[in-house]
């Protein structure tokens, strides 16, 4: 078995959105704070980058719109402290 650093990456990635999930889901985080949508963001970001090497249409969907949601969080979080 090959690994690459877009396999490497990809996993650090998929890590990170399951970690935030728990994190969500033990009240350890709460969907209202920055560094829950930063995280989500940053693991899509990842997933995307390994799919550049591995290409797969349904993930790309998925993860492309999970990163957007996320920026959307980042952007609504900074405007409402405004």
């Amino acid at each position: 078995m090959n690994i690459t650093i877009f396999d490497v990456l990809g996993t650090v990635g998929v890590a990170m959105i399951i970690i935030t999930y728990v994190l969500l889901q033990t009240g350890r985080l709460l969907s209202t704070q920055l560094s829950y949508s930063l995280l989500n963001a940053i693991g899509a970001a990842l997933i995307l980058i390994s799919l550049y090497y591995s290409f797969n249409l349904s993930a790309f969907i998925v993860e492309a719109f999970w990163l957007i949601i996320s920026v959307y969080g980042i952007v609504r979080y900074f405007a409402s402290r405004n």
